[in-house]
């Protein structure tokens, strides 16, 4: 089955050229369109896309807004690739923080376009570059030191989480760890629950405000 896609971007041109990139590849599907994100919640209920590519600044409702209202109303909700102008925006942190799943720069290559939404539906590794790292090391408190160390992570979900803030995958966690992939997947699993994070990019930003993780 192919990857379905929902854009969301108030320029006409940007839905057409992330269209037309995506459209080129037998496995993604492109299966809807909206200009604002006050459309996206009766489209996802109607079309159930895997990921939504969604503009982080819109005239009526942002992607901010857009991104909470899905997670808080849609069951099953679809993964959410915000797409942005500048990389190092704090409104794209904040959607992050809300619970995208991982963000886009509106100039990326178009290889760069088709591995984001395969990467964003997989939901095995993060699109969390340099400058969004930096961003969550800002945001750091005395209140995320404390929550990650009441979470209790052993040494090996430790290790785990290091390795996802930089990005692996399980595959590649396994790899680097010489364990198998299922053993991955659980420590992953234990990570979250004890976090109280809804997926890795959660868990990832809690990593690097508590300062368990630095941006360098």
């Amino acid at each position: 089955m192919p990857v379905t896609v929902l854009l969301v971007d108030d320029e006409p041109l940007v839905r057409a050229g992330l269209r037309a990139v995506l459209e080129a590849q037998p496995d993604i599907e492109v299966v809807g369109e909206a200009a604002d994100g006050a459309a996206v919640i009766p489209l996802v209920h109607r079309l159930r896309p895997d990921v939504v590519a969604m503009d982080v600044r819109m005239p009526l409702m942002d992607g901010i807004e857009a991104t909470r209202l899905v997670l808080r109303n849609v069951d099953s909700p679809p993964k959410i690739l915000m797409v942005t102008t500048f990389e190092n925006d704090e409104y794209v942190y904040e959607a992050l923080r809300a619970g995208a799943d991982g963000f886009l720069i509106k100039r990326a290559r178009p290889s760069e376009i088709v591995n984001a939404v395969r990467l964003i539906a997989e939901g095995e590794s993060l699109l969390f570059p340099a400058a969004v790292r930096a961003l969550a090391a800002e945001y750091g408190s005395n209140k995320a030191r404390a929550d990650l160390d009441r979470a209790a992570l052993t040494e090996r979900e430790e290790a785990v989480l290091r390795l996802m803030a930089r990005g692996l995958s399980n595959a590649e966690i396994a790899e680097r760890l010489i364990v198998g992939t299922e053993t991955v997947k659980s420590h992953v699993s234990a990570v979250l629950a004890k976090l109280g994070a809804r997926d890795r990019t959660q868990a990832v930003i809690a990593a690097y405000e508590s300062g368990f993780v630095s941006p360098g």
